[in-house]
């Protein structure tokens, strides 16, 4: 039979334009960002072309000028400075030009903004954040816990290995969250880390455009954070400015040999943050610490090279813009360049004047993490400003740590410890600004040290009516417990599983019930959102204290107080409200809102129970 020549010839073309079409799309291997937005404070953009020796052919972009025009000394990047500014929403192919011939080709478009997406309302401290590990906390999709391409694969019997947890999991389980009365979700990195072993934590990620697959996808993740929306939730995403993954494509290939600190043999990180602000620290000691590697499988980023630093700005507001985030919070703040990431920061806050973004500040004194808050008076003695709104109580969690077992209250135990911490709030910017927790991701479990609910229930009374943003880790609301000296892996268990509800039991409801109660009940309390603090050097392990509002309006319905009382004795204390009489503010009764018993105060004394705490309303 004799060929059909134009069925040879069409068939031919057809697959020279599919040669060609793979061989374009080979040469242009990444485009990021691969969009933007238009009227951004940014409105300058970066961008990022990767592929096999590019840096040989001519760019051209229509419709949008090239400010700058850097080839690095890798042949394998461009990066295009592209103004925005008064260009509406469309379309702008970047190009890359063999002479007069196209080898590559690309759709960068401008979108159009979320109505009001600059002056986005943020979490605040009438907030409470719920933290979770999206891999331990519920497996909604269990098809894609096995993924084609990534190195490491589920195995629920493996305790630091991946379990199937995915946003699906958190997106159908938004009604628990709500229920508990958190407000505001802050889940661990979800984008994409494929390192072969222990990727679960995602702090390793190996592409910071990319949700991980095992996760779901960039669509799914924006579909969560829509559908917390219109529940009345928040969503904050963790970010990673510090270090990146070693199997990140970029740090296979590097575009500088500036990007990452480089040295002669792997060099950890020295932890020794105090030098970033040591008057007398050595040269040679502030690099120990901001230079070195977290870890060995986390290369420490170069935030002084200014293409990557840019590159990491536009990164964190495109995620912001893409998804409608409510804030950040950041890893390992103070391992960053100080200098570098207070760049950062102010870059995105002069995007989002009304974002909160939280920063990891791991110090054990008051004076060292307050000089990371933004405008802070110490910072100040440095001519130096982080821009970071909030910075998190570690000194706060180390008297949790230790107080509730301290039952014999010395001149420094016992409810001391949380008098003196907040005595030291003058060094504080914004006190108001603090996040209050029990515990996270890297403690030990509250529950493990703490195994009575008792004691859960005077943390929990504690954290949701002091000043500060209460940030509450999944699982302590129904007692979890795990032993960090086992391994992280113990105190992030899973939660849900594949279980489409918590079979609780009566333990588990009782604390269930407990949280659910004082959370719902914080959320309409301006009074303790907004209100002043006035405290009470603690006798015999009581701690009191007042939240009050508007106290120069007294007997209106403007003024508020609430009284705190925590009794961490283990026996019956009375109290001669006579002490009280400032913080009482001429009020004679006040009911307790957890268990509406009535307290007198015009009687002498009042006796609490032991291990118990009490939440006050005044009221004449």
């Amino acid at each position: 039979m004799e060929p059909n020549n134009a069925y040879m010839k069409w068939n031919n073309l057809f697959l020279i334009f599919l040669f060609f079409g793979a061989f374009r799309a080979q040469v242009l291997q990444h485009v990021e960002p691969a969009n933007w937005w238009v009227g951004m404070e940014h409105h300058q953009v970066q961008v990022l072309l990767h592929g096999q020796e590019i840096a040989k052919f001519k760019v051209e972009v229509s419709g949008l000028q090239i400010i700058e025009e850097i080839r690095t000394e890798n042949p394998n990047y461009i990066f295009l400075t592209l103004e925005t500014a008064q260009k509406v929403a469309g379309t702008y192919p970047i190009r890359l030009m063999d002479k007069k011939k196209e080898v590559a080709h690309h759709d960068f478009k401008l979108e159009t903004r979320v109505a009001n997406s600059k002056f986005r309302k943020s979490f605040t401290s009438a907030d409470v954040i719920y933290l979770l590990m999206p891999d331990r906390f519920a497996n909604g999709d269990p098809s894609n816990d096995a993924v084609l391409g990534m190195k490491e694969q589920v195995n629920p019997n493996l305790p630091g290995g991946r379990h199937g947890g995915d946003l699906k999991g958190v997106n159908d389980r938004l009604q628990y969250i709500k229920e508990l009365g958190a407000t505001t979700i802050w889940m661990t990195p979800f984008l994409e880390d494929n390192e072969p072993s222990y990727s679960y934590h995602g702090y390793a990620q190996s592409d910071l455009y990319k949700v991980d697959a095992r996760y779901g996808t960039n669509e799914s993740f924006k579909a969560l954070v829509e559908k917390a929306h219109q529940m009345g939730l928040k969503v904050i995403k963790d970010e990673v400015p510090n270090h990146w993954s070693s199997k990140h494509w970029m740090i296979q290939d590097l575009p500088t040999s500036t990007w990452v600190h480089q040295f002669d043999q792997f060099t950890r990180s020295s932890y020794r943050t105090t030098t970033q602000f040591d008057p007398y620290a050595s040269k040679v000691d502030k690099n120990a610490s901001a230079d070195g590697w977290f870890d060995t499988t986390m290369p420490d980023m170069n935030q002084n090279n200014p293409l990557l630093l840019t590159y990491l700005i536009q990164n964190t507001i495109w995620w912001i813009e893409y998804a409608n985030l409510d804030g950040l919070r950041v890893d390992t703040y103070s391992y960053n360049d100080k200098d570098a990431i207070a760049q950062w920061t102010k870059a995105i806050t002069d995007e989002y004047p009304h974002l909160n973004i939280v920063g990891e500040v791991w110090m054990h004194d008051q004076a060292q993490m307050a000089f990371w808050q933004k405008d802070s008076p110490i910072g100040a003695l440095q001519s130096f400003n982080s821009y970071m709104p909030t910075v998190m109580d570690f000194t706060l969690h180390d008297a949790m740590v230790q107080a509730w077992r301290e039952h014999d209250q010395g001149w420094d135990r016992g409810m001391v410890r949380f008098y003196e911490n907040f005595t030291q709030d003058y060094l504080y910017a914004n006190p108001k600004n603090l996040l209050v927790f029990m515990e996270n991701h890297d403690t030990q479990r509250f529950n493990e040290l703490y195994p009575n609910i008792s004691d859960y229930k005077l943390a929990l009374t504690l954290i949701a009516t002091t000043r500060g943003i209460p940030q509450l880790y999944y699982g302590s609301e129904i007692g979890m417990r795990g032993n960090k000296d086992l391994g992280d892996a113990d105190i992030r268990r899973d939660l849900f599983g594949t279980q489409a509800n918590l079979q609780k039991d009566a333990n588990q409801e009782a604390y269930f019930q407990f949280t659910s109660n004082i959370l719902n009940w914080r959320k309409n309390q301006r009074v303790i959102h907004e209100g002043a603090l006035l405290q009470y050097v603690p006798q015999n392990n009581v701690y009191v204290y007042f939240r009050y509002l508007n106290p120069e309006q007294a007997g209106s319905e403007d003024a508020e107080v609430i009284m705190v009382i925590l009794n961490n004795s283990q026996k019956e204390e009375e109290l001669t409200w006579s002490r009280f009489s400032e913080g009482f503010q001429g009020y004679e009764f006040g009911n307790d809102v957890l268990n509406n018993q009535t307290f007198d105060f015009e009687q002498k004394t009042g006796k609490i129970p032991a291990k118990t705490s009490y939440i006050i309303k005044l009221h004449h």
